[in-house]
């Protein structure tokens, strides 16, 4: 074919873990590097895993990170259905197919009987493998009389249709990201590619559908390395290995200490998003916090993302998705695992969060302020949203560290009061405080000349004066420019809360 064609093959069986996200990022940056195109297709075969939200929510969350498909169940397409449990009826025939070149058969085993075979391989200090060594001890098309297993399909029997691996042969399989991989056959089992509902497995399904959508590339996860020499065996007793796609796996996604695979329960016991968009379960242990409701902005998460397993070779990180892009290469993507850095990924978010138009972050804030009760002019929360910008890692930390720009504080830095509020200076706080009230121009930088001018008239020390100047306001010795936090909250504002914390000071301390 002139052009790429890839696809993003998710399983609709609950929340889209951000690996997945990373597996779609890839290959969405690769088809449009190319001019090629992005399928998504949803591989719903197992029923029994099904979970009923679980396909929008993936939709939703794409269409979040700026991953928009080409061809999909919502985009529609020449190669469709997208979703392959309305395309069950494609898979049995390939099955049969292959059935009758020898290279798989109808196997009879019950559940019960298989679990009884694992029971007692496990006794013997063994593991039970369907394959080459075994299927001919077993209840199949290979060891039944032709009749029988006419009769048993006739029937209805219980039957799935396994595929017949060679046995002690060698496998190779080119791969983009970890070069030539060999695989013996021996170490293989005979996969079900057909179940007993007539559904196909992945295994047979991804082949046959990859084919028929004439996909050319498949990047997917390192997990699914191992599986590769079963596929690479059904492209050639198809008769289709001249046409298999390349393959790429991803290195996996590490735990933030760098310690095995990042788990969905990594992030419950982390505090800590792994998921894009927040998924609600049926039980609290099963439901989780996104990306999106933890406060980050999608394009800081897919920069972050884009980074995990990939790197440009350059001391550039920050990339927007046209520059990522452009700069995208297989080639570039690391063999080991990405350990999950969320302090990394904060910092992505601080950066765009900074980087944003203030009527940007409007939209996304005042929500966040009119949730908490507090209904303020779109001036107030634009000048608001400058002077917090740079202090914050997440959209909710505009709340969380400038809640007093909306009402008053609920606790003050206990030390600094200690080593600031001192009798013998407690007439200079008053004078500061006549000093607020003489000023008519509030504007920041009138203010500040004020405010400046009396500590220098009087002979006093910026040391002694501006800090209960800004725990006065505030509460905390963090925070913003003191002279722009006085000009928003206004004068009467202003004073009121220079009244509210002396008397709280005086308390305090006498209290102590």
């Amino acid at each position: 074919m002139d052009t790429i064609r890839l696809r993003f093959a998710p399983s609709p069986t609950g929340a889209l873990h951000i690996g997945g996200v990373r597996t779609a990022l890839y290959n969405y940056l690769l088809a449009r590097q190319q001019g090629g195109t992005l399928i998504l297709r949803i591989e719903d075969t197992d029923q029994n895993r099904y979970v009923p939200g679980a396909e929008d929510y993936i939709q939703e969350a794409l269409e979040w990170c700026g991953i928009t498909p080409d061809e999909g169940p919502r985009q529609g397409g020449d190669y469709g259905p997208y979703r392959q449990s309305e395309r069950k009826d494609l898979y049995g025939q390939y099955a049969e197919q292959l059935v009758e070149a020898g290279h798989a058969y109808y196997a009879f085993d019950t559940p019960e009987e298989l679990s009884q075979r694992r029971q007692a391989a496990e006794a013997d200090g063994d593991t039970f493998k369907y394959d080459a060594r075994v299927r001919h001890q077993l209840k199949n098309s290979l060891t039944l009389p032709p009749a029988e297993v006419k009769e048993r399909l006739a029937r209805g029997d219980h039957f799935t249709i396994r595929l017949a691996v060679p046995e002690d042969e060698m496998v190779a399989v080119e791969d983009d990201v970890r070069g030539m991989v060999h695989f013996n056959t021996s170490e293989l089992d005979d996969k079900v590619i057909l179940k007993s509902d007539g559904m196909p497995t992945y295994h047979l399904a991804n082949i046959v559908d990859d084919h028929l959508m004439k996909i050319t590339h498949v990047i997917r996860g390192e997990e699914w390395l191992p599986s590769t020499a079963h596929h690479v065996l059904l492209y050639r007793f198809l008769g289709w290995e001249e046409e298999m796609p390349h393959f790429a796996h991803l290195p996996l996604i590490m735990k933030p200490n760098g310690k095995g695979k990042l788990s969905k329960r990594d992030g419950v016991k982390l505090g800590i998003p792994v998921f894009p968009l927040s998924w609600k379960g049926k039980t609290e242990e099963e439901s989780f916090i996104g990306f999106r409701e933890f406060g980050f902005l999608p394009a800081a998460v897919t920069n972050f993302l884009a980074f995990l397993g990939w790197n440009p070779g350059t001391e550039q990180e920050m990339f927007s998705m046209a520059e990522l892009t452009a700069a995208f290469s297989v080639d570039k993507i690391g063999k080991s695992g990405a350990r999950f850095d969320f302090d990394k990924a904060q910092w992505f978010n601080q950066q765009y969060i900074i980087q944003s138009d203030n009527k940007d972050l409007l939209d996304r804030v005042k929500p966040l302020i009119v949730e908490k009760g507090h209904d303020k002019d779109d001036a107030f929360l634009l000048e608001f949203i400058d002077l917090m910008k740079e202090r914050v890692h997440t959209l909710h930390e505009f709340w969380n560290n400038g809640y007093y720009f909306f009402q008053d504080f609920t606790g003050f830095d206990e030390k600094m009061v200690r080593k600031k509020w001192k009798a013998d200076k407690r007439g200079a706080f008053d004078e500061l405080r006549e000093c607020v009230a003489g000023i008519d121009d509030f504007s920041a930088d009138n203010v500040q000349g004020e405010v400046k001018g009396f500590i220098n008239d009087q002979g006093y020390k910026f040391g002694d004066i501006l800090p209960i100047l800004r725990l006065g306001l505030t509460g905390t010795m963090k925070g913003p420019d003191i002279f722009r936090t006085m000009s928003l909250l206004g004068k009467p504002e202003t004073e009121r809360r220079l009244d509210r914390s002396y008397q709280m000071f005086d308390e305090y301390v006498a209290s102590l």
